[in-house]
């Protein structure tokens, strides 16, 4: 049986979702949902967007923490947002370890979520606070958009503060006439 094609909004992790905190964030005390994170994913997710993160967790490749860690910053988010997660990726692998094509900005997280929801990328969005995440969606034909100051203003032709406004900017452009 055919499945209908959905679209979907990744998510990185850090810096989208949760506090980036400058070095890897892998327990629960400092795992903390960023404000306005829940009420970007339930809007988007009544507009009928699957959600999926796609975050890169070089630490386990280095030895600095454990699958079992991520797995529990994992439920944390879940819980802080009601289950509204589809599916979460994962790359542990780190270039000076383990070379990978699902670190980001290759983008083998997100051909695994396409192939396995049917999701069509050209009505997907991914959000991401660096430019290798963008690099990633770009690769599979998904629009970007960049949140957060890591960057100065114009580095993207789509930057926005938080996932809360880059939500309100993909319903926005949704409505658009084609």
């Amino acid at each position: 049986m055919h499945k209908p094609v959905q679209k979907c909004v990744f998510l990185d992790r850090d810096g989208v979702l949760n506090r980036e905190r400058g070095n890897y964030t892998y327990t629960l005390e400092d795992f903390e949902v960023l404000p306005r994170v829940p009420k970007a994913l339930k809007l988007l997710k009544r507009n009928g967007y699957l959600l999926v993160v796609v975050t890169n967790q070089a630490g386990i490749a280095k030895g600095l923490y454990k699958g079992s860690d991520v797995a529990a910053c994992h439920q944390k988010l879940q819980d802080s947002c009601e289950g509204l997660i589809d599916a979460i990726y994962y790359a542990p692998n780190h270039p000076d370890f383990s070379a990978s094509l699902s670190r980001k900005p290759d983008s083998l997280m997100l051909e695994k979520a396409i192939a396995k929801y049917n999701l069509d990328p050209a009505a997907s969005w991914m959000v991401g606070d660096s430019l290798r995440d963008l690099e990633a969606a770009t690769k599979v034909g998904v629009r970007g958009i960049l949140v957060g100051d890591k960057y100065p203003p114009d580095t993207h032709a789509w930057q926005v503060q938080d996932l809360w406004e880059a939500s309100q900017f993909i319903l926005a452009e949704t409505k658009k006439p084609a």
